[in-house]
C-alpha cells in the first residue's frame, strides 16, 4: 500500500488534455446555426425565477388575476381578485400585508398565547 491512497483517481496531463478537447467539441457542435445560443439566451423564458417572492411584491407587480392565501393551521383559503385588492388597499400595497389582513381573526385554532394565535399564511397557492 502506498502513501498516495487516491493516486489512481487523478488523470495524467495527457488524459486531461484529451478530456478538455472532447469537452470543447461537445460544447460547440458544428451543426448549430449562427446566433442559436444568442436566441436561446435572449428568450424571455430564460430569465429564471422572479427576483422577489410573490408575498413581497406590490399588488400592481403581480401578474395573476386572482390572489390566493391559505392558512397552514386551519386550512382556510382566501381568494380575492387582484382588481378588488387594488381598489381596497391600493396598487402599492404589499401582498403579504394584504393577505395577513384577509386572514386576520379567522383562525379557528386558538391557544391563548398571542405569539401563536392567528393564521399561518402559505403564499404558494
Amino acid at each position: 500500500m502506498s502513501n498516495w491512497s487516491a493516486y489512481w483517481r487523478m488523470p495524467s496531463p495527457k488524459q486531461m488534455e484529451k478530456l478538455a478537447r472532447e469537452q470543447r467539441q461537445i460544447q460547440t457542435p458544428d451543426g448549430e446555426p449562427d446566433g442559436w445560443w444568442d436566441s436561446v439566451l435572449n428568450d424571455p423564458r430564460a430569465t429564471g425565477a422572479p427576483r422577489l417572492p410573490i408575498q413581497q411584491c406590490r399588488l400592481n407587480e403581480i401578474p395573476r388575476d386572482v390572489l390566493r392565501v391559505e392558512c397552514f393551521r386551519c386550512m382556510r383559503i382566501v381568494e380575492i381578485e387582484k382588481a378588488d385588492a387594488i381598489r381596497l388597499y391600493g396598487p402599492h400595497a404589499i401582498w403579504k400585508d394584504v393577505g395577513r389582513k384577509l386572514l386576520d381573526d379567522g383562525c379557528k385554532h386558538r391557544t391563548g398565547r398571542h405569539e401563536e394565535d392567528g393564521c399561518w399564511p402559505d403564499w404558494t397557492g
